[in-house]
């Protein structure tokens, strides 16, 4: 193994993170979770805190790091990304360069915050660079991002929706928008509270939303066990798929708004580019049932999308990590000049 090799590419995800190991040529793929025990001690991290959620004791913390799509907790982040690139290095962290994704639409001070978060994690970083989220997703999703036609890509995440339009390897618009895949769980848990009166969890809701596409198919119902509010008794009951259709639509319908705002704003020989392509559609939370075809519908525009729509940053990052044709995409912040 050269020690050129090692290289690491990170998307911090709010849900989950994805690091690319060069040497491994492989994408760790884990929950975006630390469970902390008596304030100070590490419990557990990754999937298996994630397991922990909403079961814990009161004084085992579990939380997510990442919020709205910026580090909330940088320490327990730095935890986080030493302990994964430990893993994927057996334990033995050797010097290595890394490539970290960032959102478009933050402020400077949250884009230092991920250079510094990696600086500082303790994962002997030799060099540092910042790649645009939406260029990474771009060409995760193989489009060739440094030609001039104009792309529109949408990324569903968990807590944010990042639409950006691409061109000449740079971002010539982007808006992000605090609704995506945890908006979609409470939407369901609200319903079923509302029409059931049965509180669920958040896991729960989130198994709904990814058993929708069998459920429908199947023509069955989706079965959740949660506390009902009136008797306080654990319960079983079974939900319509309709009653969850219709509780997203409104959240599929602001995504919807706002990407008609951002198309709105686009220069029109971009637009004629992207009336040709259409919607390159990705992130965790885009697969959730009906997303697609209303976003087609209110668009009018066909949709792209990826098999594994959660790794799409980490794939763009990858090809920036091996191909030098894409070097240049990938910028130093030192000073946060770009």
């Amino acid at each position: 193994m050269r020690l050129g090799n090692n290289t690491f590419g990170i998307d911090l995800g709010t849900s989950n993170i994805k690091i690319y190991s060069r040497n491994e040529d492989a994408i760790l793929v884990e929950k975006n979770m630390i469970a902390i025990e008596n304030k100070n001690t590490l419990f557990a991290y990754g999937d298996s805190a994630y397991e922990m959620f909403e079961k814990a004791p009161s004084n085992i913390h579990i939380s997510y790091p990442l919020c709205n799509g910026v580090i909330a907790d940088i320490q327990n982040m730095q935890l986080l990304v030493k302990y994964f690139v430990s893993d994927i290095c057996k334990g033995n962290i050797r010097p290595a360069d890394y490539y970290i994704a960032v959102p478009t639409d933050v402020t400077e001070v949250e884009k230092r915050a991920f250079y510094d978060l990696v600086k500082d994690a303790g994962v002997k970083a030799r060099k540092i660079m910042v790649v645009e989220k939406a260029v990474a997703d771009g060409l995760g999703l193989d489009i060739d991002v440094k030609n001039s036609q104009g792309v529109l890509v949408v990324n569903v995440g968990y807590d944010t929706t990042e639409i950006s339009i691409l061109s000449l390897g740079g971002i010539v618009l982007s808006k992000m928008i605090k609704v995506g895949g945890q908006k979609f769980d409470e939407a369901i848990r609200n319903a079923i509270r509302r029409e059931y009166s049965l509180l669920i969890g958040g896991k729960t809701a989130e198994k709904v939303k990814i058993s929708l596409c069998e459920l429908e198919e199947n023509s069955a119902n989706a079965v959740v066990y949660g506390r009902d509010i009136v008797t306080g008794l654990p319960v079983e009951r079974e939900i319509p798929t309709s009653l969850v259709d219709e509780c997203l639509k409104e959240h599929f319908a602001t995504i919807i708004d706002n990407i008609k705002v951002i198309l709105e704003r686009t220069p029109p020989e971009l637009a004629a580019d992207i009336y040709r392509h259409g919607v390159y559609l990705t992130g965790g939370a885009s697969q959730v049932k009906h997303l697609a075809e209303l976003i087609a519908k209110g668009t009018g525009l066909k949709i792209n999308s990826i098999d594994t729509p959660i790794e799409s940053v980490a794939l763009g990052l990858a090809k920036i990590i091996k191909e030098d044709n894409y070097k240049s995409v990938a910028y130093a912040i030192e000073g946060m000049s770009k």
